[in-house]
């Protein structure tokens, strides 16, 4: 049960229901959470090759930096459509169709 078949389904179910959350959802936090499945299944790939290829940590410190990446994009994001939230009084990224200072 735990071979790289396996994880690299789990790894594709979660990257398919990412872009589906991004490209369906007007939501800006909706596209969020589909950024961060997308990115969660790169770890997991990285994780999964890591274990069962080259049995080194090369593919832990890579999901622990896709992490660190994912909690970044977070933050700036929030913050941005925060922003974008006071300006237009809206979350919808459709609306966000213009950047201004």
């Amino acid at each position: 049960m735990n071979s790289l078949t396996t994880y690299l389904t789990v790894s594709l179910i979660l990257f398919l229901l990412g872009l589906l959350a991004i490209l369906t959802r007007k939501n800006a936090i909706s596209v969020l959470m589909g950024i961060e499945l997308i990115l969660n299944s790169a770890g997991l790939n990285f994780v999964a090759f890591s274990r069962f290829t080259a049995g080194n940590l090369n593919g832990q410190t890579a999901a622990v930096f896709v992490i660190i990446v994912a909690a970044a994009e977070a933050a700036v994001a929030l913050a941005i459509f925060l922003n974008l939230y006071r300006l237009k009084a809206t979350a919808e990224v459709d609306k966000a169709d213009e950047l201004r200072g």
